[in-house]
């Protein structure tokens, strides 16, 4: 049996697989590594070999094509997401979006699901006012989650930071940061509403599936493990 298990796993968990897998190995006594980034690097890192017993990932996308590839054993939706925006500026969501002024930030398309949610969501802007989709495309700017993107330091939340730093006016990125950003003096939050939103789905891959990393895996989706990502501001499982 396996001294430890190693994850890979999305940063935008690590809110709530902080004090998950604190809790896990405090009942368990099983140990856990994890590491942290976009989930597409991440999956690139298992594909070329490197060792993950499990991974969880921001999107579906990923842990099925670690499926269809055999790399997997089994692929399971644990959680759920949106986006929002948070910008240097007051305003209405969708005035945000549609000033030319504005630089909006977003993370990398294909290496990280936050990014592709982006471009879907621009793909519903589309829909809704056409050519504002193509316009927010052209003008975004992918600043995190990428091989060669900013760092972004330990502790801090992204949105914020870029827009301290002056790297953009406007962020689009994930909503379950939302309690901690509304508290920030410096930074306005924005929801976006429902019917024009995204439903960002989380999914583990489980590529060893030991009894430790099994009972991880039952873990997350029990009623402990998911006060866990509630707290941390991700929508319950069964929110869909």
């Amino acid at each position: 049996m396996p001294s430890s298990i190693l994850l890979f796993a999305a940063g935008s968990l690590r809110p709530a697989f902080t004090p998950l897998i604190s809790q896990f190995t405090h009942q368990s006594g099983i140990d856990v590594k994890v590491e942290y980034g976009p989930a597409g690097l991440l999956r690139e890192r298992i594909e070329a070999g490197e060792p993950c017993a499990l991974f969880a990932s921001a999107n579906r996308e990923h842990p099925q094509r670690l499926l269809a590839q055999k790399k997997a054993v089994f692929t399971q939706t644990f959680s759920w997401n949106q986006l929002s925006l948070v910008s240097n500026r007051t305003g209405a969501w969708l005035d945000l979006l549609r000033d030319p002024t504005l630089r909006p930030g977003t993370s990398t398309p294909g290496c990280d699901p936050s990014g592709d949610y982006t471009w879907a969501f621009f793909d519903n802007m589309d829909v809704l006012e056409p050519g504002l989709g193509q316009q927010l495309r052209t003008r975004a700017i992918p600043l995190v989650g990428g091989r060669d993107t900013i760092k972004i330091p330990q502790g801090e939340i992204a949105s914020a930071w870029i827009l301290r730093q002056g790297l953009a006016d406007l962020f689009i990125g994930y909503a379950h940061y939302a309690h901690t950003l509304r508290a920030l003096p410096d930074v306005h939050y924005v929801a976006i509403p429902d019917e024009h939103n995204i439903h960002c789905e989380y999914q583990l891959a489980v590529l060893d599936a030991s009894k430790e990393v099994m009972a991880l895996v039952e873990f997350i989706l029990s009623r402990d493990g998911q006060a866990f990502l509630t707290a941390a501001g991700f929508l319950p499982l069964n929110d869909e």
